[in-house]
Formats: C-alpha cells, sequence, structure tokens
C-alpha cells in the first residue's frame, strides 16, 4: 500500500532561531527550506501528489506557487522541484476541489497532458468533476441531475484523456479518475473507464463518506474489477480500514489530515502510536489577529500580553529541562490563556496537563523531536506547527508500515 503526500509547498527551515523566532537573514526559501522527505527519517511516504491547480492556479486564483517558483517547476520537473529521492513516485491530478462550483472543469486535456508529460510525473490522473452525495445501495432515493452530469463528464474527459495519451506516447501511467454516488455508481465509473483501457483507477468524493460507505462501494466495484487493476484512494487516510480497503484491490492513497491535524484540529494536534495529544496554544503577540484586535481595542495591554507570552515560553523550557515544576508552567499558562481567551471562551488547561505529564516528544524517536523537545508540541506559527505535522506523517508511516496486507 503505498502512501502519497499532497504538496501545497509546506517546508520548514533548518536554522530557523526559535527562541528569537526568526529566520536567519541569509536564509533562501526555495534554497534552504526542506520538506518532509528531507527533514525525517524515513522517509513518511511512498510519494507526492501534486496538484495542477496548486502550481497553476484554477477558478478560485492563483496557485500557491509564485511565478518563479511555477518556472522552475515546468522546467525541473517534479522531481528535481522536490528533491526526491529514487525511492519516492510521484502522481498528478487537476485538484478538482478547487473547481467544484463549475459547470464543467476549466481545463482542456490538451493542457493537462502538457503538464504530467512535461514535468515528468510518473502517474497522471484524468480530469474528473467531483460528486458530493451518497446513496446507499438499498435506498430508493435517485440521483440528482447533476451527479448523473458529472459523471458523463469525467467518463467523457477521461476518453479523450486516454485516447489522446496513447495518440502522443507520454511517458506517465495515465490513471483515469471515477466518480459516483454510491456503490453501484461507483461500479459504473469503474467498469466503463476499464473499457477504455485503465489498468490504475483514482475513486474520487469519498472523502466524506465512512468507512464501511467505502466499503459498500468497493465491494460493488470487485464485481465489476479486473483483476490487474488497481486502485487509488483521492483524500482518504482510514488506517484503521488500510487492510480491509487492500483486499479491494486499493494499492495507494493520499492525504494531508495527518499533517493539517497539526494545527487545525482543536484536540488531536501531536499524534502518537498510542493516541493523539493537544499542542500547546502560546499565540505570537505579534503574530496573532485576535490578540491583536484586543491589543488595539484596550481590552488588554500589549506590554502586558508580551510579558504572559514570554513567561508561558520560558516555563515550559524550564520544564523540559526539568528546572519548573508541571503546577508552575500551568499557573502561567493560565494566566496568558485568561488574557488571550477571556472568561467566555473554553480553557485547555486539562489537556495541557495531559501533554506535558506525558510528555511524548522525549520518548519519540524522529528526529524533529529530539532535536526540537517540547518546541514540537508548541502550537505557535508555521515553523513548529508544521514540524509536528512531519512528526505527524512519521506516525502515520509507522503504523501503515505495521499493517499486513498479505
Amino acid at each position: 500500500m503505498k502512501f502519497y503526500f499532497p504538496d501545497s509547498q509546506d517546508l520548514v527551515s533548518p536554522t530557523y532561531d526559535f527562541i528569537n523566532d526568526e529566520y536567519s537573514p541569509y536564509r533562501v526559501r526555495q534554497r534552504d527550506d526542506v520538506y518532509a522527505h528531507q527533514a525525517v527519517t524515513p522517509i513518511p511516504y511512498d510519494g507526492i501528489l501534486v496538484s495542477k491547480a496548486v502550481v497553476d492556479g484554477s477558478m478560485k486564483g492563483a496557485g500557491k506557487y509564485s511565478s518563479p517558483q511555477r518556472e522552475r517547476f515546468y522546467r525541473l520537473g517534479v522531481r528535481s522541484f522536490f528533491r526526491l529521492p529514487d525511492a519516492c513516485s510521484t502522481i498528478g491530478d487537476c485538484g478538482a476541489f478547487n473547481y467544484i462550483d463549475e459547470e464543467r472543469p476549466p481545463y482542456e486535456v490538451d493542457e493537462v497532458l502538457d503538464f504530467y508529460d512535461r514535468c515528468r510525473f510518473d502517474a497522471g490522473i484524468s480530469i474528473d468533476h467531483i460528486i458530493f452525495g451518497y446513496i446507499p445501495q438499498e435506498s430508493d432515493q435517485e440521483p440528482e441531475a447533476a451527479w448523473i452530469n458529472r459523471q458523463q463528464i469525467s467518463l467523457e474527459l477521461a476518453e479523450k484523456f486516454f485516447s489522446a495519451a496513447k495518440e502522443t506516447g507520454v511517458r506517465f501511467q495515465p490513471v483515469g479518475a471515477a466518480q459516483g454516488w454510491g456503490p453501484s455508481s461507483y461500479a459504473h465509473s469503474v467498469q466503463e473507464l476499464q473499457k477504455m483501457g485503465y489498468q490504475r483507477i483514482a475513486l474520487g468524493g469519498m472523502v466524506p463518506l465512512k468507512s464501511h460507505e467505502i466499503l459498500a462501494c468497493l465491494r460493488a466495484i470487485d464485481t465489476v474489477r479486473n483483476t490487474d487493476t488497481e486502485l487509488h484512494l483521492l483524500g482518504i487516510n482510514r488506517v484503521e480500514s488500510m487492510e480491509q480497503f487492500a483486499r479491494h484491490g486499493v494499492t495507494s492513497f493520499d492525504s494531508t489530515s495527518a499533517f493539517r491535524q497539526a494545527f487545525m484540529d482543536d484536540r488531536n494536534n501531536y499524534h502518537t502510536a498510542a493516541g493523539a495529544y493537544t499542542a500547546i496554544r502560546v499565540p505570537q503577540v505579534d503574530g496573532n489577529p485576535a490578540l491583536k484586535r484586543l491589543i488595539l481595542s484596550g481590552s488588554i495591554f500589549q506590554s502586558q500580553a508580551i510579558a504572559a507570552e514570554r513567561a508561558c515560553l520560558r516555563a515550559l523550557r524550564e520544564f523540559d529541562r526539568e528546572e519548573a515544576s508541571l503546577k508552575e508552567v500551568l499557573s502561567a499558562l493560565e494566566a496568558y490563556e485568561s488574557l488571550v481567551l477571556g472568561p467566555k471562551k473554553k480553557s485547555y488547561l486539562a489537556l495541557y496537563e495531559r501533554t506535558l505529564r506525558d510528555a511524548p516528544w522525549r520518548t519519540c524517536p524522529c528526529a524533529l523531536c529530539k532535536r526540537h523537545g517540547i518546541e514540537i508540541a508548541i502550537f505557535r506559527g508555521s515553523e513548529r506547527n508544521k514540524r509536528r505535522g512531519f512528526h505527524n506523517l512519521t506516525v502515520l508511516e509507522a503504523k501503515m508500515r505495521s499493517l499486513s496486507f498479505t
């Protein structure tokens, strides 16, 4: 089972100064910053997925790449741009989430083929149009006309994509995109894609589905799937179900959830083999919009906020060196939390106490936890938060390695 990590230009600076919270004046982001596969060992994924919408932009505006980055990506190709080791493979897609509200995808087959081939991807997924709706097999509900239309658009574009790829002799493996709204409709898409000649098929639009619903679709697909057809799950990370998914022809998946939980989840920010912990929020006074508003409104004094912020960081570092007690660090966190959150918002102190009492970073084998200690458990700025995301990827990699797919 291969895991692909979707790119969103997530890098960290090896020279970032955590004590003063500043970058080196000599830092050049593209040259000096590193990706997860450069920051931790073993590499926490089998490959990366890059969306055309992220590189080139889409209906929602510009992508994540600046003009110089985009030009360099096309010039160097995907592997050299990301400084990927030989063990990592690459796959491209169109980023259908970026044009979900449009009647038709904004890309033409020729330009997508050019993107994949020119940037030297190992595999490229046909243009698709997401269907966000699910009807169980036993239901009498009829699909919406828009769902049927989106499936037909996806299949028509997949047929054009495969024919054009074969005619022009592209160097990448064409992957067909299957969309559906339930077990039988996904099976229909897979059956049609196989008739076109696809031997690898990506199942899209399944992110909102529960694991048992995904399995119902996979069982229906089993009735039409050729033995040599490989399935890819787009945007799905259900480690607890991966062994079951594999029994139904799933050989790869992609997801950012483990990474994004580091800074998007309310509680489960720092992952371990046994569960997850809440990262300790110490927002920057000069970088937190909510805190800035409180200062500008006169609700709190800036000097007061800065003093409380520094007291928290000092107490946390002293705690990690075993120079401060748990009670002392919690007292500092409570003072800053009451200042920042006010009396009406919920407190995280009980969750922080569990994180500090267990101190999971002290026993974590990953290079980032060994190097940065408690800093990686502090919810504060992209450098700490993304490192914690990279750490979460190492936990996911270890969990995947422990599974049996025989």
